[in-house]
């Protein structure tokens, strides 16, 4: 049987500061949606990177009194690093400064110049460095202001080269009204196709290098570099390998991307970039001839008060100050589970440290409990028991976490996940073990209970691996077993015979943490 294949990729970050809660939501969501899919037998390639050209780059480096080139190299080993720490499983980190990116977006736009998909023209308008974005006067409001960062921006008239996105306007909203599930939530498919209902301008696609010299040179003209966006939205393409730059106009791979991971089977990124993903990028797509993305994921932002969360407001948190206090798992946990697909959420110390006694208090606690009661009352060893009604719980979990999952809903999935943690221990309440175990009359009971539970606690570590595999693995080695199993095979497995570790909690509690 043919394994099933999936191309999944974050945004690429600019990386002019430094990794942010914004950034981390991001990419641990894709990394849980990509260790999921794995779970499944799912063939993942799972991209992320850094995008590291334009004007604020430029202008960083010189603020720093360093060469672009070096900014780049020192901040992309930031995100780097970050992600290992966070427990991101990626496949492929790219960064558009890499040749081999450079190269595929020259030939990029060298396919869209050669049908005819750009011309030159001049820009006469309001401008944001900070934000790399055109406005027009109605766009600024009264304020003369960056409708995004709120910056002041600047007058500019400039010779520019012009993709003609305006003509594929209603081959988009045909393809989008289509296929519903193509911008997900429906939210935010509804507010492009709001945005659609304007008419749709052509799309300045590069800068003169008298004003930008941090760029990608036009293949047809090297006066003037790629517009950022441009260059960034191709790190997809090139990471996919449908495309050899270096082969003859006609063999590069336009043609046919048969063998390549293209198209990308789901773009994750905020809504804040929505627009740039699913307008511009499906028509520059169009423009060369290729087969559009499966699907588009937006998620909300994370705000304090009623602000987003930006470096630019200064009021970002740092999510590998929260692992060095509560652990990598924690951290993921919080932002999986607290905000919801599609809407905002709001960090605050009290709502961290919520779901952390969550963690803590309810799966470490119920796995802290069977261990010891194994070792104390069976040698440490899982005796064999049959199926009680706490089965069918983990196969309702099961259920309810996959239905979850295909949505991308996946605070939901964890809150079923955790819900079936809630029931065991329960469960062990009611069945009060520590009574049984002190009968031979009730033996088979307490093995029973005690089997029923060892069972749970797998599932529990197939369900919660996508959100925190380092915990989940350290669990499995302490149930005696080699990893943490696969959905499938957590569904059934049983434990009997396996020699269970005692060791410290998955989840110490606060005040340990805090110490």
């Amino acid at each position: 049987m043919t394994q099933r294949r999936r191309y999944l990729t974050t945004p690429i970050y600019y990386p002019s500061g430094e990794p942010h809660i914004g950034h981390a939501y991001t990419t641990i969501l894709a990394d849980a949606l990509a260790r999921f899919d794995r779970q499944n037998g799912v063939d993942v390639f799972f991209l992320t990177g850094t995008d590291e050209h334009g004007q604020k780059m430029q202008d960083e480096a010189a603020r720093r009194g360093m060469a672009p080139m070096d900014l780049c190299d020192l901040m992309s080993a930031k995100f780097v690093a970050a992600w290992e720490r966070l427990g991101i499983s990626h496949d492929r980190f790219i960064r558009t400064t890499e040749p081999q990116h450079k190269d595929v977006v020259q030939a990029f736009l060298t396919r869209l110049w050669d049908r005819g998909e750009i011309y030159e023209g001049k820009y006469t308008g309001w401008y944001c460095v900070h934000e790399e974005r055109y406005w027009t006067e109605k766009d600024l409001g009264p304020n003369q202001t960056c409708p995004d960062c709120k910056r002041p921006v600047e007058y500019v008239e400039e010779k520019n080269y012009f993709f003609r996105m305006g003509r594929l306007q209603q081959s988009l909203v045909k393809h989008i009204e289509s296929n519903p599930d193509w911008i997900v939530p429906a939210v935010r498919r509804n507010e492009v196709l709001g945005f659609l209902r304007q008419p749709l301008g052509d799309l300045s696609i590069s800068r003169p290098i008298s004003r930008l010299s941090w760029g990608i040179p036009l293949p047809f003209d090297p006066e003037h570099v790629a517009y950022v966006w441009v260059d960034a939205l191709v790190n997809y393409l090139t990471a996919s390998g449908a495309i050899d730059p270096h082969a003859p106009v006609g063999r590069q791979g336009f043609e046919d991307v048969t063998g390549s991971r293209w198209p990308a089977d789901l773009h994750v990124m905020g809504k804040d970039i929505l627009t740039t993903h699913a307008v511009y990028w499906p028509t520059l797509l169009m423009g060369v001839g290729l087969p559009l993305p499966r699907q588009i994921f937006a998620h909300g932002w994370w705000v304090v008060g009623e602000a987003k969360m930006s470096k630019s407001l200064g009021n970002v948190i740092d999510p590998l100050a929260l692992r060095e206090q509560f652990g990598t798992d924690a951290v993921r946990w919080f932002l999986l589970r607290e905000m919801p697909t599609g809407s905002d959420a709001s960090y605050t110390p009290d709502r961290f440290l919520a779901r952390y006694d969550e963690l803590a208090n309810v799966l470490g606690n119920l796995a802290s409990r069977l261990i010891a009661m194994i070792d104390k009352y069976r040698g440490g060893v899982v005796p064999a028991g049959r199926a009680t009604h706490l089965d069918a719980r983990i196969a309702e979990a099961f259920a309810s976490v996959r239905t979850a999952m295909a949505g991308y809903h996946v605070h939901e999935a964890l809150a079923a996940a955790m819900e079936l943690a809630r029931d065991a221990n329960g469960w062990v309440e009611s069945r009060q073990p520590w009574a049984q175990a002190k009968s031979p009359a009730t033996a088979t009971d307490l093995d029973e209970t005690l089997a029923t539970l060892a069972r749970t606690l797998v599932a529990l570590a197939a369900l919660f691996q996508p959100v925190a595999p380092a915990k989940m693995a350290d669990l499995c080695s302490r149930l005696g077993l080699e990893r943490v199993p696969t959905l499938a095979e957590a569904e059934t497995l049983g434990l009997a015979g396996q020699t269970v570790r005692k060791d410290a909690p998955l989840f110490p509690r606060v005040e340990a943490a805090e110490t």
